[in-house]
Order: C-alpha cells, then sequence, then structure tokens
C-alpha cells in the first residue's frame, strides 16, 4: 500500500462515532482540501513556484535594502518590514501545506498547531497594520512634502513598527488560548491545509461562541479599522493630488503611490473574497473552494509584492540591476 494512501486511509479510520469524543489529542491530522485526494498534487505545481517566488523575491528585496544605505530611507524601512512578514507569512504554511498536497494527510502536533494558528494570523495583522502605515507615510509624502523629513524619521518608523507586533502579537494570542481551554475534541482530523482557527474550533466539545464572536470581532476590528485608515490616507492624498496646478505634476504625485495601490489590492481583495465567500457562501460555496481561497489569500501576495515594488520602483529596479552586472562581471 502506498505511504500516501495508507495515511488518508489512517485518517478516516480516527473519526470516532458521532457520540464519542476525544481527550485533548496529541496531535492532529492535516487532510489538506477535501474532495480533490489524489489531485491535490497537481496543486504543489502552483502553490510551490508562489512560496519559491516569495522566498527568492523578498529575500532579494531585504538585500537590496540593507546593502544600499541610500534606501535606508522611512519608505523603504517600512517596505522591508513588509518584506520580512511576507517571508515569516508565506514559510508558517507553505512547507506543511506542500507536504499534505503532496503526500497526503500528514499528523501536527497538538502545540505546534496552536503555534502555527498564533503565527499565521498575528502575521497576518502586521502585514495590514505595515499596509495602514506605508499608506499614512505615502500621505504625508504628498500632502505635506516639505514637512516629511521632519514629520517622518527612521526613529518613529521603528517605533510605528514596534507597536504594530506589540499589537497583533495582543489580539491574536487569545486565539489559540481560547482553542487550549478546551480538553474534548469530537476528531483528530481537520478537515484543511494548516491549522486554520475556525478550522479547529470545528472539532471542540463544548460552547464555541466566544471563539467565533472574537474571531468575528478582530476580523472586523483589524481589517475595518486598517482598511478605513486606508481609505482615509488616500482621500488626503487625493485632495492633495488634484490641487496641483498641471497634470504632470499629478500624474508623478500620484505614481508614487501606485506600487503601494498594488499591494494593497493583492492583499484585500483575495482576503476580502475569501472572508465573504466563508461567512456568506458556506452552504453555496464547496468547502475545497474555501480552503483554496485560503491558501492563496496568505501566499498570494508574498508573492506578488516584491514583484510590484521590484518593477515600479526605479531606486530598488536600478540597485538590483547593478548587483546582478556586478554578479556577472564576477563570473
Amino acid at each position: 500500500m502506498k505511504p500516501k494512501l495508507h495515511l488518508y486511509r489512517m485518517a478516516h479510520s480516527l473519526t470516532p462515532q458521532s457520540n464519542s469524543t476525544i481527550q485533548c489529542p496529541p496531535f492532529f491530522i492535516l487532510t489538506g482540501i477535501p474532495g480533490l485526494r489524489d489531485g491535490q498534487a497537481w496543486l504543489t505545481l502552483v502553490f510551490g513556484p508562489m512560496y519559491l517566488l516569495a522566498l527568492l523575491g523578498n529575500a532579494t528585496l531585504l538585500t537590496v535594502i540593507r546593502i544600499d544605505s541610500t534606501l535606508h530611507q522611512p519608505m523603504f524601512l517600512l517596505l522591508a518590514t513588509l518584506a520580512a512578514t511576507d517571508l515569516g507569512l508565506a514559510t508558517s504554511i507553505a512547507p506543511g501545506l506542500l507536504a499534505v498536497l503532496w503526500l497526503g494527510p500528514r499528523p501536527v502536533q497538538y502545540a505546534v498547531c496552536l503555534i502555527q494558528m498564533f503565527f499565521v494570523h498575528a502575521l497576518t495583522a502586521v502585514e495590514s497594520g505595515v499596509l495602514l502605515a506605508m499608506a499614512c507615510d505615502r500621505a504625508v509624502a504628498v500632502g505635506r512634502p516639505l514637512h516629511y523629513p521632519i514629520l517622518v524619521t527612521k526613529a518613529r518608523v521603528g517605533y510605528a513598527v514596534l507597536a504594530l507586533t506589540l499589537k497583533a502579537v495582543a489580539i491574536v494570542v487569545p486565539f489559540p488560548l481560547l482553542v487550549a481551554r478546551f480538553e474534548h475534541f469530537h476528531a483528530k482530523i481537520i478537515h484543511h491545509a494548516y491549522c486554520a482557527h475556525m478550522a479547529v474550533v470545528e472539532l471542540v466539545v463544548g460552547n464555541t461562541r466566544v471563539n467565533n464572536l472574537y474571531g468575528l470581532a478582530l476580523s472586523l476590528a483589524v481589517s475595518g479599522v486598517d482598511i478605513l485608515g486606508i481609505a482615509g490616507s488616500y482621500g488626503l492624498i487625493a485632495h492633495a493630488v488634484l490641487r496641483l496646478p498641471t497634470w504632470e505634476a499629478r500624474a508623478k504625485a500620484f505614481g508614487t503611490c501606485s506600487s503601494h495601490i498594488c499591494v494593497i489590492l493583492a492583499f484585500y481583495v483575495p482576503g476580502l473574497f475569501s472572508y465573504l465567500t466563508h461567512r456568506f457562501g458556506r452552504h453555496t460555496v464547496p468547502k475545497s473552494v474555501h480552503i483554496l481561497l485560503s491558501n492563496i489569500y496568505l501566499l498570494l501576495p508574498p508573492a506578488l509584492n516584491p514583484l510590484i515594488y521590484g518593477v515600479r520602483t526605479k531606486q530598488i529596479r536600478d540597485r538590483f540591476l547593478e548587483m546582478f552586472k556586478f554578479r556577472k562581471n564576477q563570473f
């Protein structure tokens, strides 16, 4: 019997009867995307290159910003923070995801599952906060260009990143703690590709109203507040741009924000679509589509962000080409 088929059958053999429960299991079994079975292996051809692109792109972006002292400016320091967050987010999910897709259902220790749950949600919250900070940075750069060096400094960017990180940790820590308080589960099998909070909560025996309400409140509070802040920042940017006297000046000012707009769309559009299908399409959209969208939401932005900034930001593009030519001449 093939190991992949054996693990799949083992996972289903561990499903208890409907009236039985399991006391705090030492491990869960991730089954990947329900309904696809052997077809899941083909998805590695999609998610594998995405993860590789996220690793290479963000690592290159961090290297370029680190070695070029002219890029040690607030805007690029925020970009470096975004790249580091993308690296962490992609790495927290992609290795396990690819293993499940290629090898079939895989066991994951209970503690490791809770740790993954924390990092996935915390890094998502940090990324959303960094996008808001970048929007505020662009609003000051366009609206108050003469005061920008005074208002936005490297020290203030550092404090902002620290505050965003502490906020994300504080609001996400309750996720694993709210799950850890339960001692009994309906099953060991998580019909998902990673330890998503709601996927684990579905297995809990007991009243999960607090978990559900906190998950909903956190989604609205984090994404909702950040989206409103970004919208307000771009409202100020539009107001400042429209006051410029010439079309060329308006295009140049708005062009400084184009990369950020693309990154915002890459992050929030898949996330919003995934959230809406999960909340309102639960009975009409297949579960496999929910899980597929949630994985795309987590892996697509880390793969696209370095491409967007690498292609559309002249300083980074020029510095990368210089590095490439230098390495080529060495050989």
